[in-house]
Order: C-alpha cells, then sequence, then structure tokens
C-alpha cells in the first residue's frame, strides 16, 4: 500500500450539492464571463468583507500587479523586495520597470523599510512590497517614506487575505493592493485575483485596462488586456467566502499545534502571532539553523519528502539570484545578507484548514528526528 503524501497545501473547496444549483444558474443566464451577474455580486461581497471602496475581480494574481503599474503610470525605477514570489518582480519586467531590490526585515521577512531611502534615485516612481506569509510591513514607515519623495505604493498582498492591523484591514495601506485567489492560497477562486483601489476614477480605468481598454462597444481609451474572470469561477468564489473565515481558525489551530511542538526544539526557530493583527496563518515557516540543528536547511527538506512529507523553499532562491535580475547591481549578495540568509534556512510546512492531527504528529516527527 501506497504511504500517504503530506501536501505542503489543500485548496478550500465550497460544497458540491451548493455549487450545482449555482452552475445551473449560469447554464439558465448563457452568460459566462465579461462582467456577469455573479461576477457583479463577488466584488461586491469581497469590498464588503475586505473592508475596502473598491475590488475588481482578475482571472488570476499577476494581472493585478500588472495593470496597478499600468492604472498608476509607473515608469523608471520601483524599490522591492527579493524575497517573494516571482510574479511580484516580473511585473515590474513586462512593464519595462527596472527593480531596485533592498534587503529584508529579519524578523517580519518583510522589505526593511530603513534600507529603502538609500535606494531611491531621481528615476525611483514607487515601491512595491509584500506582506510576506500574509504578515504587515510597516505601512506606516513605508508611507512615510513615499509621502517625503513623492513615490506611489502598491502592495502586493498575495498572502494577506482578510489580514487586519488593529481592526483595520491591510489592504487600505498605500495607492493600491493586489490579492491572489489561487488554489493554494487561504481563499481562492480555484485560480483568480483581485486589485484594491479607494476612488470611483481608478476603479473604472482598472476596469477598462482588464477588458482590453474598451468603454464602450467602439470606443478603446487605452491599450489594455484580458484580464477578466469567469461566472464559475465567481460563483465558485461566493460559496468560498462564506467558510473562509472557518477556515482560518482552523489553521491558526494548525499553527497553536505547531507551536507547541516545536517549542524547545534547538535550531528551530518559526514566527510568533504579532500583537493587535489579525493574522489568516497562510504559511507556516521554520527556520533552520545548521550549526545548532545539526543538519542543513536542504537536508532536512529532503529527509521529510523522502517520507513523503513535502515542505516548500519559500522563498529559495531570492527573485534577485535568477538569470533575469541577478546581473542588476542591487540584486548583489553583499546587498542582500538577510534575505540570503533567510532564503537559505525557511522550509515552510504543510498548512491547510483540514490537515488532520496525526498528518501534524507525522511532520513534528521528521523535525524531531
Amino acid at each position: 500500500m501506497e504511504k500517504k503524501v503530506i501536501t505542503v497545501t489543500s485548496p478550500l473547496l465550497p460544497s458540491l450539492d451548493d455549487f450545482i444549483p449555482y452552475l445551473q444558474d449560469i447554464w439558465n443566464r448563457k452568460w459566462l464571463t465579461n462582467n456577469g451577474h455573479y461576477h457583479q455580486e463577488l466584488e461586491k461581497a469581497l469590498a464588503e468583507y475586505l473592508e475596502v471602496p473598491y475590488v475588481s475581480l482578475f482571472t488570476n494574481g499577476t494581472l493585478p500587479l500588472m495593470c496597478a503599474l499600468q492604472a498608476l503610470r509607473i515608469t523608471g525605477e520601483v524599490i522591492t523586495t527579493p524575497y517573494s514570489f516571482v510574479a511580484t518582480t516580473h511585473s515590474l519586467w513586462w512593464n519595462g520597470i527596472k527593480p531596485v531590490f533592498v534587503d529584508i526585515d529579519p524578523v517580519t521577512c518583510n522589505i526593511d523599510p530603513g534600507k529603502i531611502e538609500a535606494a531611491i534615485t531621481p528615476r525611483t516612481t514607487a515601491i512595491m512590497p509584500v506582506h510576506v506569509y500574509g504578515r504587515p510591513c510597516d505601512t506606516k514607515r513605508i508611507q512615510e517614506i513615499a509621502d517625503k519623495y513623492g513615490l506611489k505604493v502598491i502592495y502586493d498582498a498575495a498572502h494577506a487575505f482578510g489580514v487586519k492591523v488593529n481592526g483595520k484591514s491591510i489592504l487600505t495601506a498605500g495607492d493600491m493592493s493586489t490579492l491572489s485567489f489561487h488554489a493554494t492560497k487561504v481563499y481562492n477562486t480555484i485560480e483568480g485575483g483581485a486589485l484594491v483601489c479607494h476612488d470611483e476614477r481608478m476603479k473604472k480605468r482598472i476596469d477598462y485596462l482588464k477588458n482590453f481598454g474598451f468603454a464602450g462597444e467602439t470606443e478603446i481609451i487605452a491599450p489594455g488586456i484580458n484580464g477578466k474572470i469567469d461566472e464559475i469561477r465567481s460563483a465558485y468564489g461566493l460559496l468560498n467566502l462564506k467558510q473562509v473565515d472557518a477556515a482560518i481558525i482552523a489553521r491558526h489551530q494548525v499553527a497553536i499545534k505547531y507551536r507547541e511542538a516545536l517549542r524547545g526544539i534547538e535550531g528551530i526557530s518559526y514566527m510568533e502571532d504579532t500583537s493587535g493583527v489579525r493574522h489568516n496563518y497562510s504559511y507556516f515557516p521554520i527556520f533552520v539553523n545548521t550549526e545548532k540543528y545539526g543538519m542543513t536547511r536542504d537536508e532536512l527538506y529532503f529527509k521529510m519528502k523522502e517520507h513523503n512529507v513535502l515542505g516548500r523553499r519559500y522563498f529559495y532562491p531570492l527573485i534577485s539570484d535568477f538569470s533575469t535580475y541577478r546581473g542588476a547591481e542591487s540584486a548583489r549578495l553583499e546587498n542582500l545578507p538577510i534575505a540570503h540568509k533567510v532564503a537559505d534556512s525557511v522550509i515552510c510546512l504543510p498548512m491547510f484548514h483540514d490537515l488532520a492531527e496525526n498528518d501534524i504528529a507525522t511532520v513534528i516527527d521528521e523535525i524531531r528526528k
């Protein structure tokens, strides 16, 4: 009998019985895409849930980043983090913008605000931070820097669905925030994403950009792209929105169990909750100190894999190490020592809403051995 594989994540799925009536209604309407009924309903429901004024839905989480840069007319250089998924920086490249990497904070793994000012040049037009693992950036300090130098701020909030600081949505920070609704995320629409903005005029511009630039049947006002999400995934998203809070509570319980079990294992560290933050427990990263643990991160990672426990080295390698970007001055190793240290020590453990107790025990056993 084949041994069970414990995956790093598992999707939040709506009940099939609940989904079928939505599908029947879509079949009856015969309107599958192009701002249909469920698309409109999901935008409204998400804006209400996330406590933001405007949400524009997209077919994935990368296109909102690309469209945010277009909508704000960003050019030249953008300061960003090397410690993220590659889509963050790819969105800059696709817009002909030069990414400028700065190092990260060793505690939060987010961009270090103390390093941003030194990276600003006359060509800098924006900052693109990432709420890594859904943990909030220091938005106050970042905004102070942006205001001082007249820069825009676009937050990659792909991991930060539902995250709040002192009761306020993290998505209200900056000029725009983007979300990913990929199947691996806390909340998913199978594939999907969203762009959050703060005024009606900008929402209209974003909606033009994601629909080829159409402002009417025969009028094109901008060179837009096709970023629309369909009715089926929109309906799926409406159902998942009803159960995401319960899923976050369940993820929290997994995090509590991990912390209790890992406490005291020399050479293994992890992140604690931050006071005043409503976390979504999208990831559970651990960090391996080779000298204290007696094994390198990669040795532990591959040992776990051999025993069917699939962690992920999020985020390794750094974006700045990939061939497209490694030639940049800001990508030099000596400029990013903390990011390299973190990337070389991290493993994200299996984390999802219905991770079984015995599977948690198996993961811990692999780390203890």
